[in-house]
């Protein structure tokens, strides 16, 4: 083995790790557009080549289409959420605290004759957890600065607008010079690796290619059994529990977990056909089945054929590449877990298979 070939693959891991410490939020974005022109690109491509009474569309137009297309998800996305925020406003608007608070008078009184029969303390009288709660929410509130609040809402807008333009730029151009990406990451490729880094890129975008388009299978069967379930059972938002628990489920283990919530707060806060609440722990009963088979379903059989296609890794990799995503990023972490640990291990089996084949590597 060259001993300068060492020398200079620890120098490229070395300044690589130096530019994604210093560029970890251009590199976020850049990885981004990636995953969205990969999957559009198809759609991009197709609209390129078609050809109108002898005019070819212009590859700008056809990017530009693609955006229209992709922003309509995102907008569809919202509209399926409009009717259930409305009518949860509208609950709101209509609901009579007074008896609210007269309903929770009852189990308020039962915990403080526990507390004081049981942790009896001097100075402790009947009517101290009231007190108690009434402070608390007039310190809550007294304490609320609205100007702040306003503030951090319009810093979030900017910080998801910029985000939004940033990788929406990257991915134009990412569609519009098609293969652009990785004609300049070869062109710093050395002559003598050329063939290995063409072999170990064509590798990975295929596996990851796979992979989103596996993702994107899961989302639908997630989508068509929760719909088709939920709505045979009369569950109103059927479709919008269906569409947040299908986007949910791409995020392993955490995912579905959210997905559940958010579906069992829906069914909860949603009022039956007779206007009340009355049963609705009944019919969270009798659609937990559905909901749980659906995530069983998926992560039994679903999930294991993805991961075992697509990337090709067994599932005990997959877990420990899923932890170790959570434990350095979070959600996020989990999220991009999988796609990380494809291209260091498609790179680590393309390099270690071109030691024992190419004289390059050989001493």
């Amino acid at each position: 083995m060259h001993t300068k070939f060492w020398i200079a693959f620890g120098a490229v891991l070395l300044a690589l790790g130096v530019v994604f410490w210093l560029f970890w939020g251009l590199i976020f974005y850049v990885l981004i557009a990636l995953v969205i022109s990969t999957l559009i690109h198809p759609i991009t491509d197709y609209i390129s080549d078609l050809e109108l009474f002898g005019w070819r569309v212009p590859r700008i137009v056809s990017v530009l289409v693609s955006f229209v297309l992709l922003a309509l998800l995102p907008f569809l996305f919202i509209l399926l959420f409009v009717p259930l925020i409305a009518e949860q406003i509208e609950i709101l608007q209509k609901l009579d605290y007074q008896t609210v608070l007269v309903r929770l008078q009852s189990p308020i009184d039962g915990i403080e004759q526990f507390v004081l029969t049981n942790f009896p303390e001097e100075g402790r009288q009947a009517g101290f957890l009231k007190q108690e709660i009434s402070h608390t929410l007039v310190g809550v509130v007294s304490g609320l600065d609205v100007g702040k609040v306003l503030n951090y809402l319009v810093s979030i807008a900017g910080s998801i607008l910029f985000y939004v333009v940033s990788v929406s730029f990257i991915t134009f151009f990412f569609l519009y010079e098609k293969g652009m990406f990785r004609r300049n990451l070869l062109a710093l490729i050395p002559n003598a690796y050329f063939e290995v880094a063409v072999t170990t890129f064509y590798k990975i975008e295929k596996l990851l290619s796979n992979y989103l388009l596996g993702i994107l299978g899961q989302m639908l069967i997630m989508f068509a059994i929760l719909s088709v379930g939920l709505s045979i059972m009369g569950i109103k938002y059927a479709l919008t529990i269906a569409v947040f628990m299908a986007m949910m489920n791409v995020i392993p283990y955490l995912g579905p977990a959210l997905g559940l919530v958010f579906a069992s707060l829906v069914v909860l806060a949603t009022p039956s056909a007779q206007g009340d609440y009355a049963h609705n722990g009944y019919v969270l009963m009798q659609t937990l089945p559905v909901i749980l088979g659906a995530l069983m379903l998926d992560s039994l059989f679903v999930q294991p054929f993805i991961y075992s296609t697509s990337v090709k890794a067994h599932p005990l990799e997959i877990f420990f590449a899923i932890f170790a995503g959570a434990t350095l990023a979070g959600g996020l972490g989990m999220l991009l877990a999988i796609p990380a640990y494809t291209i260091l291990r498609v790179g680590y089996l393309e390099l270690r298979q071109s030691m024992q084949q190419y004289k390059v590597f050989r001493g």
